[in-house]
């Protein structure tokens, strides 16, 4: 019998989440039979933290359960075929250090995937951020050569993404980040311009000097007044994605306006919220591209590592306290 440590929430954020918002315990996992539900063990290797777990936190659990989220696993013991031990996969089975599965919602990492290769990218670059940047930009942006694009939180998982694949496609691109440091890793990954929207004396003026002429795409992380703003720089028949609204996530008041019902009337703009499961049966053509990017060096990544099981929950708050340079991920 396995005994596996697991993180749950304590109790519901209100703000920004603290430490005493969580408990760590143990739980005794049944072992695998012959003819079980169970079909395989795992031990997990990395972790995710994740913007969306703020907000999804509050919608989908109760105080008392095991924390949402992704890990890179692997497989220590198999009675299902299909699973060799030693293999890793990602799964969806929240902070726990082990976790038992019938293997039916595991995804095996690529076949192709280098030894070189850090594996933990299979939770940022080639995973769910960024299929995020893949789907959003190709399929909600529609982006085309020539055209500028406007992303913020630019040197987080999903924005640095955005960034070069637009670069890839043939359009200028301009990034807004929160530090200088974060501001000189966009133009080391090649962003044409990019600026620290925490220094400027006006995000107004900031945007308009990056790009006179406007943007045709603005692919937002962050929703707030920095939305509110950019989207007035935004071109005639413009499209703006929203990704995320990491902004608004800790407020326990909700924001309150300006509106932007005249810019989007006036520049006859369209705006499209999405959640990259749209194209879950995509996945596969999204992780393949992303894969051959990354092996091809047209794509760069950066991850923000924190050792330890023990310090999930302070790796979470530095993400959201926007403290990650790329993806942040938790090493075991």
């Amino acid at each position: 019998m396995v005994t596996a440590k697991v993180w749950v929430l304590k109790k519901h954020f209100e703000g920004f989440p603290k430490t005493s918002d969580f408990d760590l315990k143990k739980i005794e996992l049944p072992n695998l039979k012959d003819g079980g539900k169970w079909k395989l063990l795992l031990e997990s290797v990395f972790f995710s933290v994740d913007p969306y777990m703020r907000p999804y936190s509050q919608r989908d659990m109760k105080e008392g359960d095991i924390m949402i989220g992704t890990q890179v696993a692997r497989i220590i013991e198999s009675k299902n075929p299909a699973f060799t031990v030693g293999a890793f996969v990602v799964a969806s089975s929240g902070w726990r250090t082990h976790l038992i599965s019938d293997g039916k919602d595991l995804q095996l990492l690529p076949s192709s995937w280098p030894e070189s290769l850090p594996k933990s990218l299979a939770l940022g670059t080639v995973g769910m951020p960024g299929l995020t940047a893949y789907f959003g930009l190709l399929e909600v942006c529609k982006v085309k050569p020539g055209e500028t694009v406007l992303v913020n939180a630019a040197a987080g998982a999903v924005g640095s993404v955005v960034g070069q694949l637009a670069k890839i496609g043939g359009c200028k691109v301009v990034g807004a980040a929160g530090s200088d440091d974060k501001v000189a890793y966009l133009k080391k990954i090649g962003f044409d311009e990019a600026f620290n929207y925490k220094t400027v004396t006006s995000l107004d003026e900031a945007l308009c000097k990056a790009s006179p002429d406007g943007y045709d795409c603005f692919f937002d992380n962050v929703g707030g007044e920095f939305a509110s703003i950019a989207i007035n720089q935004m071109k005639k028949y413009g499209r703006i994605a929203v990704c995320g609204a990491i902004s608004q996530y800790n407020d326990s008041m909700p924001q309150k306006g300006p509106y932007m019902q005249f810019p989007m009337i006036f520049k006859e703009l369209r705006m499209e919220g999405f959640l990259v499961t749209r194209w879950k049966n995509r996945w596969e053509e999204g992780l393949k591209a992303l894969l051959k990017w990354v092996v091809e060096g047209k794509v760069k990544y950066h991850e923000q590592v924190t050792e330890g099981f023990e310090n999930m929950p302070m790796a979470f708050i530095g993400m959201l306290k926007g403290k990650n340079l790329g993806k942040a991920i938790v090493k075991v």
